[in-house]
């Protein structure tokens, strides 16, 4: 589906109707095998329809590190793909499916090596074919997971924010993308994880905070925004230094509370200024917000707020597909089956690939 759509028309009084769409999607089961960081999981997919989507987490493992060490990860992938696989099958009600689809990169070398080689013994197994899926993608494609989405205007903004990722892109077509802007420095998540630890909360951090917001005053501490005058692009480094020194500073008289709020608020404040800033100047009629941290409801809340106010639509995934998960892996997969593309057995990882689709 090459060529970037015309989305907008008038209709016979003139006014400028948005057209929805809906990308295409394979109608046979497929198989998807997620691995790229800290969950093995795998999901049944059919069309947009996500059958089962097993995941099996690793946090408990890796919050003795506050962090996710790679080669532990690798392990705990080992021993959960075969299971997490035997119970996405099983919970569909299938022995075997159409074709596998399986995240390739960007990601943990290893972590990721485990989910292609299942993949690919499958693939073999069942004669079926197999595709590579670019992680971002699966999270660009997870709002059609939830079935009450009838369809999105071609193009529209995706603020694709997560522990690896801040980036404003915009989708002109299905499959089609042109980064628009990212974060300079350290995504949105890191801060999140960095700030939990600085105050004792735990890992993942974005949950963390999250929790212990709750009733804390979010102008209590004053924290920075990187980038104000700037629509596109993200830097979070300056707030991770910024509640650094807040929690020397402060000591024993910190509170916790207040500084979990003030740093979801300065977080949630960059992330919805710029959105709004950037659709103004795209004139773009939607915006979608994935990945980890758009499971965070004070962002949810604050884009719904602020697109409903501006006349945007506004679409986020499913909570079950928001963090790292198979479904959205699988949907990412149906469209690009569907559109005709194939992998091969000789397809290997990478720890970071560009966007496919992605267009200058």
């Amino acid at each position: 589906m090459g060529g970037t759509p015309a989305e907008t028309r008038r209709d016979g009084s003139g006014a400028l109707k948005v057209e929805r769409r809906v990308p295409p999607f394979w109608d046979r089961p497929i198989l998807a095998i997620e691995s790229s960081c800290d969950e093995t999981s795998a999901a049944v997919v059919v069309g947009r329809e996500v059958r089962s989507n097993i995941v099996a987490s690793q946090i408990e493992m890796h919050q003795k590190w506050g962090g996710v060490v790679p080669e532990a990860a690798a392990r705990a992938h080992l021993e959960s793909i075969v299971p997490v696989i035997q119970e996405a099958l099983s919970a569909a009600g299938l022995e075997k499916v159409s074709a596998v689809a399986v995240t390739r990169t960007p990601g943990l070398v290893g972590a990721l090596s485990v989910g292609l080689s299942a993949a690919k013994a499958l693939a073999i197994q069942w004669g079926v074919p197999i595709l590579g899926v670019h992680h971002l993608e699966g999270h660009l494609m997870s709002p059609w997971g939830d079935p009450s989405l009838e369809g999105l205007p071609y193009p529209h903004l995706c603020l694709t924010i997560s522990g690896g990722h801040s980036e404003i892109i915009q989708v002109t077509a299905p499959g089609e993308y042109r980064l628009l802007g990212e974060t300079l420095d350290d995504a949105a998540g890191e801060a999140f994880d960095k700030g939990a630890r600085l105050l004792g909360l735990g890992y993942p951090g974005g949950k963390a905070i999250q929790e212990a917001a709750i009733g804390g005053n979010p102008h209590r501490y004053k924290l920075p925004r990187a980038l104000r005058d700037d629509p596109f692009h993200f830097s979070f480094s300056g707030l991770k230094t910024a509640m650094l020194r807040l929690v020397q500073v402060e000591g024993s008289a910190l509170d916790v509370r207040d500084a979990a709020a003030s740093l979801q608020e300065a977080i949630v404040d960059v992330i919805a200024t710029k959105a709004m800033q950037c659709a103004e100047r795209t004139g773009s009629s939607a915006v979608t917000l994935v990945g980890g941290v758009s499971a965070n409801r004070a962002l949810r809340d604050r884009l719904a707020g602020l697109c409903a106010q501006n006349g945007l639509g506004f679409v986020v995934p499913p909570f079950s597909l928001c963090t790292d998960n198979a479904g959205m892996i699988g949907l990412a997969g149906s469209m690009r089956l569907a559109m005709g593309e194939r992998g091969d057995l000789s397809m290997d990882v990478s720890p970071g690939d560009s966007l496919p689709g992605l267009m200058e």
